[in-house]
């Protein structure tokens, strides 16, 4: 569905968009959600210390596991790995980073995961695709691409730090 070229200016839209916001005073912490938004995230601080110097900008990894609403539902041992978040989050810029944003389900769990870390000054929610289908009134502030996928399909985001290649595909459940 979307090559790595189109990834690309799907990344620059979406951290042209969330960068613009970004009051020139304000403690910036960028948090990405386990595992790809993690990765979206990693990139978005890098630019984002190159293109802000002398300012600091965080950088943490949120894991969601025990936040999700569905984990009761779920087959065997959940996967479990640790959020790493060693800075200040109370009266921080947050921007929260996934890579799909679909039903909400995935950041209501955030936000809860979040705020037992601090009180941020304000969450702002950046995507790499929205496809569409909310369940939870969520919605992202910054959208690399809106796509208008049917409900029997899967988006899949592959990045090359996680998975070897570059790209969105659209799959059959």
């Amino acid at each position: 569905m979307l090559t790595a070229k189109q990834v690309e200016q799907a990344l620059d839209r979406l951290y042209k968009a969330a960068t613009d916001q970004v009051p020139r005073d304000a403690a910036v912490a960028v948090v990405g959600i386990r595992t790809r938004g993690e990765t979206l995230a990693a990139r978005m601080v890098g630019r984002l210390r190159a293109d802000l110097p002398g300012r600091t900008v965080n950088h943490g990894i949120l894991d969601i596991t025990f936040y999700r609403d569905d984990l009761s539902r779920r087959r065997g041992a959940p996967l479990v790995r640790a959020t790493e978040i060693d800075f200040d989050l109370d009266d921080a810029w947050v921007i929260l980073v996934d890579d799909v944003l679909q039903t909400g389900r995935s950041i209501r769990a955030a936000l809860d995961a979040l705020h037992d870390f601090g009180r941020p000054r304000v969450v702002r929610l950046a995507v790499l695709i929205d496809r569409g289908g909310r369940q939870l009134p969520i919605a992202a502030d910054y959208i690399g691409k809106q796509l208008d996928v049917p409900d029997n399909q899967t988006v899949r985001v592959k990045l090359k730090e996680n998975d070897g290649q570059e790209g969105v595909f659209i799959c059959s459940k």
